[in-house]
């Protein structure tokens, strides 16, 4: 398969490819559960779909373009982050438009070395610059993913999102198509947006259907709020995961609920520097995390925004944050156990990511020794 991915800028510092510790970490097989459709879009496809749809951009070129749709320029702030979607959003012109940066989101995790993908998406931000149909985005999507899955050969499934600053009746509406779309590529919904005016409260019915029908569900919280957000969303919403959820940090009460429950929390390091929820990767609480023998994942959020990969996310976690190298492992097995892939086709992907580590005996041992704990 031809590299198509773009080079990365990433964050300072970062190992140079041809690193001993780049190598290691690009080839360690991987897992990401915790990635936006909507911030994973190449710059190249943008500069040429914006030609193709007559889109208006500040810049046609590349690099005039980057400071506009990525962090690599801005001090961090939770709202320049979000405000770089204004633009994204844009882009989604056609079934054509939607369907390849589909492909193209699944084709670069591929590249990453990853080998099974959770790709979150929602569809009124698919939908609404046409005013298309939410159920016709999902189908779209649906078939994008499914070459992709058959060209790439990496699982990839599916999790809608609902907005939380959007009316119920939307949240309602993505529910149904969940519930209509339950199966091997579609299989869970997330909760995202302002999780400081929109408390999971508001959300009881629509989660509560969705848990019902046996979809799988994950919340953002404990990243724009503190941990009280963490409790909140596993009080009412019946989340088996938690999106970021590193200010749950901040509360011995809610790390006891996470730990007693078994619930997984969806680490993005890059994304909480950009956003400003941690002031320096230094001070990241994700060793503190897997400390506490949390069910702690590593993960990318928008790569496109934050111009990183999985792989720059585990050299950060090492280099930046200070958690050694041996924890991959267990934050491997994490992803694994943790992944809404069905039950039935779980051991399949651990025997799979085995086989990946049978070069690295003691990343295999500490890979399988996890499970044992678990």
């Amino acid at each position: 398969m031809q590299r198509m991915i773009e080079p990365h800028r990433g964050s300072e510092g970062a190992e140079p490819q041809s690193s001993a510790l780049w190598r290691w970490a690009n080839r360690l097989p991987k897992i990401d559960l915790h990635r936006h459709l909507e911030g994973s879009l190449r710059l190249v496809t943008l500069t040429e779909l914006a030609r193709a749809y007559a889109i208006p951009l500040p810049s046609y070129d590349v690099e005039g373009l980057r400071p506009h749709v990525q962090m690599v320029e801005d001090a961090p702030d939770f709202r320049r982050f979000i405000d770089k979607f204004e633009l994204l959003r844009k882009f989604y012109t056609s079934r054509e438009a939607i369907q390849r940066i589909t492909r193209e989101a699944i084709i670069d995790a591929a590249l990453d070395n990853i080998v099974y993908l959770e790709l979150r998406f929602n569809p009124l931000a698919l939908a609404r610059v046409q005013g298309f149909a939410f159920a016709d985005v999902v189908a779209w999507v649906l078939e994008a993913t499914a070459e992709a899955e058959q060209e790439t050969g990496m699982r990839t499934c599916l999790i809608l999102q609902i907005p939380r600053q959007e009316p119920l009746a939307v949240a309602d509406k993505i529910v149904d198509i969940a519930i209509a779309n339950f199966g091997r590529w579609v299989r869970g919904v997330d909760l995202a947006g302002d999780e400081v005016t929109y408390p999971p409260e508001l959300f009881i019915e629509p989660f509560q259907r969705a848990y019902d029908a046996g979809l799988h569900i994950t919340v953002h919280a404990g990243e724009a709020m503190g941990a009280d957000s963490v409790r909140r969303a596993i009080l009412y919403l019946h989340p088996q995961r938690i999106g970021h959820g590193i200010r749950s940090i901040e509360d011995s009460s809610v790390i006891r609920m996470l730990y007693d429950q078994g619930l997984a929390l969806e680490v993005c390091p890059t994304s909480n520097l950009h956003t400003g929820v941690v002031p320096t990767l230094a001070a990241h609480p994700l060793a503190d995390l897997l400390r506490l023998r949390l069910r702690v994942t590593l993960n990318t959020d928008d790569p496109g925004v934050s111009a990183t990969t999985l792989t720059d996310e585990v050299l950060v976690a090492v280099e930046r944050i200070g958690v050694a190298p041996g924890a991959m492992y267990r934050m491997l097995r994490h992803s694994a156990e943790a992944a809404f892939i069905p039950d039935e086709e779980r051991a399949g992907l651990c025997a799979r990511l085995a086989q990946a580590l049978a070069h690295d005996p003691d990343g295999l041992a500490a890979f399988t020794a996890t499970a044992a704990a678990n």
